[in-house]
């Protein structure tokens, strides 16, 4: 058929366009002013109608506006220079992405189906390998690199300070962790005797005091404290003689500067002596030592749980069935165990240890093992390396021309093996106290030197394998100390001692001591954020900043303000200085901040 060209495609009379029959086919041009019906094959011009028009392909050189549904499948590609407004939603394929949007894409909903999708993220290039969650600061460079530590391996004696303008005995130390807080509890002489504690904050090399608190009214004897970090408070026992000289404790809670605490609770129904506390970070609880005056002097231990501001106790628990002086106590977290170390003057006062398996409010032990066979062992002291997975004892080898001596041990089931002997004092050592610095890897002993005038010292070891090995000694105070005890503020990295200055009235004193001179990169101003990923030296990487969610966490609590510390970890007290990392949003997120 030629081309057909007609007004309209309607109508019978003569001059008219003519009627095509039903299924006529024009294979030439048809041009028409209207159609009426459906239209099949090509068409070159408006279309305008109510029907459905079928083809395979279209150019369209104007606007093309649809009143319905416009369904199609196998667009591969949308270019749009404008503005495109999806109102059921947008689906990408598996495995695809977008990438090349140079304008904003506006998103409306809960944000609970988006994945990939990185708000607060910023490109840095790495100063030194970063691993994935790793807290970092920007340098001067502009090149981000990882919080930690550096410096020299001296030691730092800070200048002695005053926790109380009188007499006192009986000291002892606790950090707590969650408020960044020293705590120093004693028998205050200048105050009949009573038990007395007081709050320290630590500031580089310097510490200060809130006001003493007086946690019981009487006589108090053989003080000693520890942090039981589940509950966030400190916990004291003590001999109350005003009651009977049975073994007591008693739940501090810090707060600001200053501590408050609960009721006083009997454990020990009898005269108690050489008590010492240790915190069970694994199955949180505290485990108390004690020497059982009432019962031939056998060494004993109980278990107790913290609740609120009060603590219950388990059953008590022979550890040594035999005359026991002298006793310490520390946890080996690596192998959930508690390890007592004694004077055993049923066994010609040998140095030994024993190890306690806490289960429930129970605690059981394995066999003696004796690690000096002199015939006195004295002033015996034990701590916990964690890096080494080791505990270390120092003590007076009355074998040995009462020298300081120290041992490493290594826990294994419910027994305890230990290494050679080492002296880190060749001259008579006492009043010893001993504690770790978990982030300078390094064993801190304080003690009195009797060969140099009785003089407060301090010594630091680091432990190798089965053995230690020691540094030169520091002296701390030029006169007479006595009854010396240590704790470690892991967020200043600072050990505060804390002594009888027999020199100064037998006041309270103490200083605050670095195992080594290594000073933090961190500032108040130079935290940047914390690695989205692993990212190699000299590498471009991601850092989450400020506003941004990283969710390379571990532990995290949620809800919680996070400050970083000056070696790059998190902690929920401010270290030194004071830098506020950002707040949970999950055991593994955390929403960047800065103070």
């Amino acid at each position: 058929m030629s081309d057909l060209r007609v007004a309209n495609l309607k109508g019978k009379r003569p001059g008219s366009a003519p009627s095509l029959p039903d299924g006529a086919v024009v294979t030439g041009v048809a041009t028409a002013t209207s159609f009426d019906g459906n239209v099949i094959g090509n068409v070159t011009g408006n279309v305008i109608g109510n029907s459905n028009i079928t083809g395979t392909t279209g150019t369209f050189a104007g606007n093309v506006s649809v009143g319905g549904v416009l369904t199609y499948e196998d667009v591969t590609n949308i270019d749009s220079v404008g503005l495109v407004t999806a109102r059921s939603g947008i689906k990408i394929g598996a495995g695809q992405s977008v990438s090349a949007v140079s304008g904003i894409v506006t998103y409306y909903g809960d944000g609970s189906q988006l994945t990939g999708i990185e708000s607060g993220v910023v490109n840095f290039v790495a100063s030194g390998a970063i691993a994935n969650g790793q807290t970092v600061v920007i340098n001067t460079d502009g090149t981000v690199s990882t919080i930690a530590r550096s410096g020299s391996d001296t030691p730092i004696v800070g200048s002695p300070t005053l926790f109380e303008s009188a007499g006192v005995d009986d000291i002892s130390s606790a950090y707590d962790s969650t408020n960044g807080k020293v705590v120093i509890a004693y028998k205050d002489t200048g105050n009949s005797n009573y038990g007395t504690a007081i709050v320290g904050t630590v500031s580089g090399s310097n510490i200060t005091f809130g006001t003493p608190v007086v946690f019981a009214s009487a006589t108090t004897n053989s003080v000693s404290a520890t942090y039981d970090s589940n509950s966030g408070k400190v916990v004291i026992v003590y001999r109350d003689d005003g009651n009977s000289d049975y073994g007591t404790a008693i739940v501090g809670t810090v707060s600001g500067t200053s501590i408050s605490f609960g009721s006083e609770v009997v454990f020990h129904s009898g005269t108690t002596n050489d008590i010492h506390i240790t915190y069970d970070s694994t199955n949180q609880k505290v485990v108390i030592v004690y020497r059982d005056t009432g019962n031939s002097n056998y060494g004993k231990a109980i278990v107790g749980t913290v609740s609120g501001t009060s603590i219950s106790f388990g059953s008590e628990s022979n550890f040594h069935n035999a005359d026991t002086r002298l006793i310490d106590v520390a946890y080996d977290s690596s192998n959930n165990r508690v390890v007592i170390v004694y004077s055993d003057y049923g066994n010609s006062y040998h140095a030994t240890a024993v190890v306690g398996t806490v289960s429930g409010t129970s605690i059981s032990f394995g066999s003696d093992v004796v690690f000096n066979a002199a015939n006195s062992s004295q002033s015996i002291a034990i701590t916990y390396d964690s890096t080494n997975s080791k505990v270390v004892v120092a003590y007076q080898d009355t074998a040995n021309s009462e020298y300081g001596t120290a041992i490493v041990g290594t826990v294994s089931g419910t027994s305890i093996s230990f290494g050679s002997e080492v002296v880190f004092e060749s001259a008579q050592s006492g009043q010893m106290s001993i504690s770790y610095d978990s982030v300078d890897q390094k064993i801190v002993i304080a003690y009195r030197d009797y060969a140099n005038s009785n003089y407060g010292t301090v010594i630091v070891g680091t432990v190798s394998g089965t053995s230690i090995s020691f540094g030169s000694p520091n002296v701390f105070e030029t006169a007479e100390t006595n009854g010396t005890s240590m704790a470690f503020d892991s967020g200043n990295v600072k050990m505060i001692i804390g002594y009888k200055d027999n020199g100064n009235s037998n006041y309270g004193t103490c200083f605050v001591f670095g195992a080594t001179s290594k000073t933090t990169n961190l500032t108040t101003e130079n935290y940047i954020g914390i690695a989205a990923e692993a990212i190699s030296n000299g590498a471009t990487g991601k850092i989450t900043v400020v506003g941004g969610i990283n969710s390379g966490q571990t532990g995290l609590t949620t809800a919680q303000k996070y400050f970083v510390q000056p070696t790059g970890t998190l902690a929920t007290s401010a270290g030194s200085p004071s830098v506020v990392a950002g707040t949970a949003i999950s055991d593994t997120k955390i929403v960047v901040q800065k103070s």
